[in-house]
């Protein structure tokens, strides 16, 4: 069997735009030979098992199928896993940090390992925080929320490839999804 994996389809389901209903992308994934397809949410977190597929294979197939053109990001269990642990924003201990409102912090994964990025200044973003990970992940805390995100647009701009960001519960929900299975 391999391994579980996890697609993230960016911008699917964000108010009326893109509207996919999860059934339909269950069946996009059955076509494609996965099994244990579960749809978390309505935001495109897809995880299955069974099929080493990738983000060009799902992306035409979900436009084939749906209409809807969306970005699509591939990762292992273990990728995924990886990210979420390693999450420096959730080991802060001040107080605000350690709210348990993970609707205010953020993960964007991207579809390609980046190298060298250049932060915002610090002072700048306050009291929003804003942190690399080692190779794929962007993790960021906004106590105003995610509409009043201080990080200039033109940051994003410094990744390769796609990205795509969950918010800490959602994250939660797809590291418990992958915690029922045996791979």
């Amino acid at each position: 069997m391999t391994d579980s994996r996890v697609a993230l389809l960016r911008g699917i389901n964000v108010g009326t735009a893109k509207a996919v209903a999860m059934a339909d992308l269950r069946r996009v994934f059955a076509g494609l030979g996965a099994t244990d397809v579960v749809t978390l949410l309505r935001s495109g977190n897809v995880v299955f098992s069974g099929a080493a597929l990738t983000a060009p294979s799902i992306e035409e197939a979900v436009l084939a199928a749906t209409g809807v053109q969306s970005s699509v990001v591939v990762l292992t269990a273990r990728e995924f896993r990886a990210i979420a642990d390693e999450n420096p924003l959730s080991a802060i201990s001040t107080g605000e940090l350690n709210s348990a409102d993970g609707s205010k912090s953020f993960v964007t994964i991207t579809s390609e390992p980046f190298g060298s990025v250049e932060l915002p200044d610090a002072a700048t973003l306050a009291p929003e925080r804003l942190e690399l990970g080692r190779s794929r992940a962007i993790y960021q805390w906004m106590p105003d929320g995610s509409l009043q995100t201080r990080v200039p647009k033109s940051f994003w701009k410094q990744f390769p490839g796609h990205l795509t960001a969950r918010n800490e519960n959602t994250v939660g929900r797809i590291v418990a999804e992958l915690a029922t299975r045996s791979d």
